[in-house]
């Protein structure tokens, strides 16, 4: 499984983003890491998005070609590797 299938999960169950959501939450919870609450709600932001745009609320009908998904995914990305980094190492 590539990395893009792995994202391509998200696009095709967008509900699935609850288990970061649920994970980053409790890792606030836990080390009161304020980047783990940005992941959170930064999660919390993409699932209503996501959600519109797979009932096609936000596209015109021609939702294939998702240009945004090329600044979103590296944004969850970049924002929950620190997250993790800096959740985990305030836990110590």
């Amino acid at each position: 499984m590539e990395f893009g299938d792995l994202l391509g999960i998200f696009i095709q169950w967008p509900w699935l983003a609850l288990v970061p959501i649920a994970a980053f939450g409790v890792l606030y919870a836990r080390s009161r890491a304020s980047s783990a609450l940005a992941a959170a709600l930064a999660w919390l932001g993409y699932l209503p998005y996501e959600y519109a745009m797979k009932l096609r609320w936000l596209c015109s009908g021609e939702c294939n070609i998702r240009v945004d998904l090329l600044v979103l995914y590296p944004l969850l990305l970049l924002v929950s590797l620190i997250a993790l980094w800096r959740g985990l190492r305030g836990r110590r």
